[in-house]
């Protein structure tokens, strides 16, 4: 259980400090809505995620990995489509750079954060 609120902390701090670095990523709304958001993005990163590795696994392979970009682009997509008043997104591409950016400041909190 520890676990889990340490990766939602985790990933909503990882949202928060994107939407504010990426000018193509827009989110309004306070640290609840911002919370519920990235719980959001949370689920789905754990649920439709490994599924959608799984039936584009020749494009992951094919790519050597960068296909995890797109599919994490695609979970940033959903979850604004999921909260249009509080996340919008201008372009694929700024999509593309906030996933990697949260990824990045992801992996870097949660080895911060001894997150396992």
């Amino acid at each position: 259980m520890k676990g889990i609120l340490i990766r939602w902390i985790v990933l909503a701090i990882a949202l928060g400090i994107t939407t504010s670095l990426v000018p193509g990523i827009h989110f309004e709304g306070d640290l609840l809505t911002l919370f519920f958001v990235s719980a959001v993005l949370g689920l789905l990163m754990a649920v439709l995620r490994p599924i959608l590795v799984l039936l584009t696994c020749p494009f992951v392979i094919l790519t050597f990995g960068l296909f995890i970009f797109v599919i994490n682009t695609l979970m940033l997509y959903i979850t604004a489509w999921i909260f249009p008043n509080s996340l919008r997104i201008d372009t694929f591409w700024w999509a593309l750079l906030a996933s990697i950016i949260m990824g990045i400041i992801a992996t870097v909190l949660g080895a911060i954060l001894g997150e396992e």
